[in-house]
């Protein structure tokens, strides 16, 4: 079998943002080309600055062919010309070469009061100016929603390419944009279930490459990585608990698929349920106290709720006959699932305190929803035409757009947590 850990190894094909529903509520705000003092770039940050802004569905950035001027500095702004072009708030910016650094000052301007609410120099390498363009948008992000932005953080996914016994797998790193993806892993053997660890350094995932699944964790700098599980029957559905010490999983081990729990370190496993039903699809609460996951106790795929300490189980959706593959909002306050309705298999929201749930996608065949760690967004697995894709979707619904691949299907995307 090939199997083929890599480190670093940018992808043939990057992915690319394709808006497929905008938010009509979005705030106004223009994104001025960064003035550069070195001539061409290899990035150019403000575009980058304002996609990351647009594909949050919180923002609606002014188009540059309706810009009248093009600032750098808030010295330069006329507030009455951003004002008659309905523009709220105003980025503007230069970058600089210094040595084998690049310098870039931003400033956020609020046209309406006239008022700079941030302004700040963030340093780079030439190659590097994709991530100090994403923490900008954090910046400006939190500045002014007051919720921490999600743009420096990082996706993983699945791709499959060829047919039959040619078929090779392979798992990605990307930026939450989709850009500078990487393969961390190649495979003519399925591999599944990507799941990052709480440090981000690490993803957990299962491999069939011996010819049956077992679950790995590996380190995606290094390409070092570690067998955890290898029962017989199904190992599947790794996900890590909050503190990383411990990940849960499904396994059948001893007969039907149950939710079990590892202590990382020693590798000892417990199993958390006992029943005749299939249970799969483990997430864990954010206090790391409780796990959700799929069960067809009552007939049909429906989401519960045990104690990681043991105890009976809450079931937690009712609407309609399918609902599977919960993931929690940071706040544990909303569910984010898969839902069977009128319009097929929707990632959809369920407010846990009233138990009121709406789709909130209308992609075709929607699976594997992953959340943002701020809350704000939702990526999940579809299909475009025959080809699977990654699609994204605002937690209000409001906004979604589709992050297709040049090459390959891809599933299974899984949101990396916050990269300190």
């Amino acid at each position: 079998m090939l199997v083929t850990p890599l480190m670093a190894v940018t992808a043939q094909a990057d992915l690319t943002i394709d808006i497929t529903r905008g938010n009509e509520r979005a705030t106004p705000i223009a994104v001025v080309p960064f003035g550069a003092e070195q001539g061409n770039l290899p990035e150019d940050v403000a575009q980058v600055v304002a996609d990351d802004l647009e594909r949050s569905g919180y923002f609606e950035p002014l188009p540059r062919s309706a810009m009248f001027e093009t600032p750098t500095s808030s010295e330069e702004v006329r507030y009455g010309d951003w004002r008659s072009l309905d523009t709220r708030y105003l980025v503007v910016g230069n970058v600089s070469q210094q040595g084998g650094q690049m310098e870039i000052r931003f400033e956020l301007l609020d046209v309406s009061g006239e008022a700079r609410l941030i302004g700040e120099m963030v340093t780079s390498t030439g190659g590097d100016l994709r991530r100090a363009a994403h923490y900008i948008s954090d910046q400006i992000f939190e500045e002014i929603t007051g919720i921490r932005g999600a743009f420096s953080t990082r996706i993983a996914y699945i791709t499959s390419q060829g047919l039959g016994d040619s078929t090779q797998y392979g798992l990605y790193v990307a930026d939450a944009d989709g850009r500078n993806s990487q393969q961390v892993l190649n495979s003519d053997e399925p591999i599944m279930s990507p799941a990052w660890s709480p440090d981000g350094n690490k993803l957990a995932y299962v491999s069939f490459e011996t010819e049956r699944p077992a679950i790995y964790v590996q380190n995606v700098t290094t390409g070092q990585r570690v067998k955890l599980t290898d029962f017989e029957g199904l190992n599947s559905a790794p996900t890590w608990s909050p503190d990383g010490r411990q990940l849960a999983m499904a396994l059948s081990r001893d007969g039907q698929p149950e939710i079990y729990v590892m202590d990382v370190g020693s590798q000892n496993v417990r199993r958390l349920t006992n029943s005749s039903s299939i249970e799969t699809e483990p997430a864990w609460a954010p206090d790391g106290q409780s796990l959700i996951y799929t069960s067809d106790r009552s007939g049909g795929p429906q989401i519960y709720r045990q104690s990681v300490s043991g105890g009976e189980a809450k079931r937690l959706t009712y609407t309609g006959n399918y609902n599977a593959r919960g993931r929690l909002s940071p706040d544990g306050k909303t569910l984010f699932l898969i839902h069977r309705g009128n319009n097929g298999y929707q990632v959809a929201k369920q407010d846990l305190d009233s138990g009121r749930l709406v789709e909130i996608s209308d992609a075709q065949q929607a699976e594997s929803p992953s959340v943002a760690p701020n809350g704000t967004m939702v990526i999940f697995a579809t299909q475009q035409g025959n080809t699977g894709v990654l699609g994204a979707v605002t937690a209000d619904g409001r906004a979604q757009f589709r992050l297709p691949a040049a090459q390959g299907d891809v599933r299974e995307p899984a949101w990396s947590p916050f990269l300190n």
